[in-house]
């Protein structure tokens, strides 16, 4: 291994998809991370489980979309889980 830094490829095409896939995959890790903790509690909420469940399965389903999504596609599913993570980092 070099320690040469990593190349920055922000600037080239497929940077804005790659961003918004890296934003969905961070919201579906909270949700996995917030299952986990559901049913390790002594008493797990199955509705609060389900909706867990349901809002990564909704978020997996976004982000299969993006690898077929145009410019503007990708935009809008990365504002919306910028905003969606926030929202989940702060409850």
């Amino acid at each position: 291994m070099s320690d040469t830094p990593s190349p920055d490829f922000s600037g080239l095409e497929g940077g804005a998809e790659q961003q918004a896939t890296d934003i969905v995959r961070d919201v579906v890790s909270w949700y996995n991370t917030q299952l986990i903790a559901e049913r390790r509690s002594p008493v797990p909420d199955e509705e609060r489980v389900e909706a867990l469940k349901a809002g990564r399965q909704a978020a997996l389903e976004d982000q299969a979309r993006l690898e077929e999504a145009d410019a503007q596609e990708t935009a809008r599913i990365a504002a919306a889980y910028a905003a969606r993570l926030k929202e989940l980092k702060e409850s």
